[in-house]
């Protein structure tokens, strides 16, 4: 088995061609196209309307620089300084911490492959839109569409419904082709085109939503302030919950991003950048939701709070609803869907790009064929599982303990072992400020190792008591589905990412090589232990105080 960063290890001369951005800009469209996916549109709203309506402001702001920030600088700090993959990265901090890589890899596949359902719903749905193909009731169309069966006969394998597979293909179709064109060309360019085009394509659907009759009193819903729920613990929990799944720290994303930068870049600020427009992203869905919303509540003579709904039923059932009665219908439609589309997409490249950077680093194969491997695998899975009358359940309860539950538990593992265990901070807060425009220190520590495993631990803890409330299975599904798809998979990635740790890496792999660059990767953290400038101006140059030349592989 090839050992890490060692200080008498021979001095290795094969460079690892990984691919890079062309620059800051690149990354920080990339860095952008992957935070902002659907959870900024259909989930944002909703949770901001029922913790405190304009008073949540207060405490998604305070998780925003407290969780948000300086976890994504983390992520940025750990892939930047240690120049790999999840897996190839966190070995490279420590030997043993490799499961940790793994770990976020798989959680990104599992993902990956419901995350294309839903994208092909939303293609499929642009079309509907159209014609506005659901009538007066566009939950029965939902129903019909998706053939889901009631939730105590979920299982497995259920009738293959055509339109669906033949848009699932598409999306992976689309998904390989940009893999394959690599990180640059692919995933960088993809974003710098996807999220202009993202973000006119929302402009123009919250300025028509704004003028439907309605829309004032359902922005009066979303942001009249209920300064009482700030005195509900709960209220801080789901603020800190929308902050930390909405920017994509802590699986693996962010880190394989920021391996692909420029030794010289400025972390910092690009982390701020990527933080603050994710949230406006999401203020401005918020109102655009929420305006249509109030149209929908007038139409049909409720109140607001009756038409409130988030994820797949603010989508493909609410949002009908408003199409098929407001005037205009079918250019909402396409702008509303088109937008989840785009949002999804970029996420979606941004997912499986943290698998393919591992298979690549762990098997140095050419980029292409590493895209290969895993798309294909995945887009097969994919089409198997949700293009079948039961993919709906199944996406319900993977989303449930792989995403909600399983990130959480991923991100407070991986924060108290680099924090405490490791006592890695000092490192990372120097590698951050040598270039960085926005210098961290006392506070981002505090925040990354205090704050922000108390906040996770909380959320796992809530989580886990809501999984187990009813006392019946989740979601009404049969106790051997929720066992295999719920608790046995989330548990399942946990020993498959150790096993996963344990296999050697091959002579090809890039773990002993030098940087795309030909410079030396950094060596192991050092407990507690900050880094010497030496008057160098490339972040990787620094050294452990007191270590020097010695711990350089």
């Amino acid at each position: 088995m090839s050992s890490s960063t060692t200080p008498d290890a021979p001095a290795p001369t094969a460079t690892a061609d990984r691919g890079a951005f062309s620059g800051r800009s690149a990354f920080i469209f990339a860095a952008i196209g992957s935070a902002v996916g659907l959870g900024n549109i259909w989930r944002f709203p909703a949770v901001a309307y029922e913790n405190g309506g304009g008073a949540f402001m207060i405490p998604y702001l305070v998780a925003l620089m407290t969780a948000g920030i300086p976890l994504l600088f983390l992520d940025y700090a750990i892939g930047h300084r240690w120049r790999g993959s999840a897996p190839l990265a966190w070995r490279r901090v420590k030997r043993w911490t490799e499961f940790i890589g793994w770990w976020q890899v798989l959680i990104c596949v599992v993902i990956a492959v419901y995350y294309a359902l839903i994208l092909a719903w939303a293609g499929d749905y642009i079309f509907f839109s159209l014609k506005q193909s659901w009538g007066d009731d566009a939950a029965a169309f939902f129903g019909e569409f998706t053939q889901a069966p009631a939730p105590e006969a979920s299982g497995l394998t259920g009738q293959i419904i055509w339109p669906i597979l033949i848009s699932i293909v598409v999306v992976w179709v689309a998904v390989l082709a940009t893999m394959v064109l690599g990180v640059e060309n692919g995933v960088a360019k993809t974003s710098m085109v996807f999220i202009p085009l993202l973000v006119v394509m929302f402009l123009l659907l919250v300025i028509r939503a704004l003028f439907l009759p309605g829309a004032l009193e359902g922005l009066d819903a979303l942001f009249t302030p209920n300064w009482g729920a700030l005195l509900n613990g709960q209220v801080w929990v789901a603020a800190y919950g929308q902050i930390f799944f909405s920017l994509s720290v802590a699986f693996g994303i962010m880190l394989t991003y920021a391996s692909y930068l420029k030794k010289k870049s400025d972390l910092t600020g690009s982390g701020l950048v990527v933080g603050f427009a994710n949230s406006g992203f999401e203020i401005l869905a918020g109102i655009g939701v929420f305006a249509a919303l109030g149209f929908m509540a007038q139409a049909q003579g409720v109140e607001v709070s009756e038409v409130v709904s988030d994820g797949v039923g603010l989508a493909f059932i609410a949002f009908p609803t408003i199409i098929g009665e407001a005037p205009g219908g079918a250019l909402i439609g396409v702008l509303f869907f088109g937008s989840l589309v785009l949002a999804g997409f970029t996420s979606l490249v941004s997912i499986v790009e943290v698998v393919i950077s591992a298979v690549h680093d762990k098997f140095g194969t050419t980029r292409a064929a590493a895209s290969v491997i895993v798309v294909v695998p995945l887009a097969i899975v994919s089409t198997l599982l949700f293009s079948t009358s039961q993919g709906l359940p199944i996406l319900d309860t993977l989303d449930a303990f792989v995403n909600q539950y399983g990130i959480v538990a991923a991100a407070l593992v991986s924060t108290i072992i680099f924090a405490w265990v490791l006592r890695g901070l000092p490192t990372l807060r120097d590698h951050l400020n040598h270039r960085g425009s926005f210098k961290v220190g006392t506070i981002w520590m505090l925040c990354v190792a205090i704050i922000d495993p108390i906040v996770l631990a909380v959320s796992v803890f809530f989580a886990t008591k809501e999984l187990l409330a009813t006392g019946a299975p989740y979601g009404g599904y049969p106790g051997w589905f929720v066992g295999l798809l719920g608790w046995g998979m989330a548990a399942a990635l946990i020993v498959v990412a150790i096993i996963l740790s344990l296999l050697p890496w091959s002579q090809r792999s890039h773990l002993d090589k030098v940087d795309s660059d030909g410079d030396e990767i950094a060596p192991e953290v050092v407990r507690g232990v900050g880094l010497d400038d030496a008057g160098t101006d490339n972040p990787h140059q620094m050294r452990p105080h007191g270590h020097g030349a010695a711990a350089v592989r």
